[in-house]
């Protein structure tokens, strides 16, 4: 019993774990799975969030002009922004997907579907 962390610790060690290494942290024991899970699972949602906000955000410039730089330029900007942000999200899917951390089936196939 010693020699096992409390779950808020565990949370909060969990919290600061960066998407590549993420995954790698739920092999310790079940408690950390699970805390692992509940992570992967808000950084999804927060990623999907993100790029809804994102794209909301673009929609006054699309057709006009911007006096202060060129449309092409923020639209450059905002492509990089929403592909970079989609990576990450579907980063994170693959890997919950294939440690099998998604476990209700509609979930399953919407991972499956975005990641091929």
């Amino acid at each position: 019993m010693l020699d096992r962390l409390p779950v808020e610790i565990v949370e909060r060690i969990v919290a600061k774990i960066p998407d590549t290494d993420l995954i790698a942290a739920s092999k310790v024991d079940s408690v950390w799975w699970r805390e692992v899970r509940q992570e992967a699972y808000k950084r999804w949602k927060n990623y999907a969030t993100t790029i809804g906000h994102v794209q909301a955000l673009g929609k006054p410039f699309e057709k006009g002009n911007i006096d202060w730089i060129s449309f092409e330029d923020v639209n450059d900007f905002y492509k990089r922004w929403i592909d970079r942000l989609t990576e990450d999200q579907l980063y994170i899917m693959e890997k919950m997907l294939r440690n099998g951390m998604v476990v209700d089936p509609p979930g399953k196939g919407n991972h499956r579907a975005c990641i091929k």
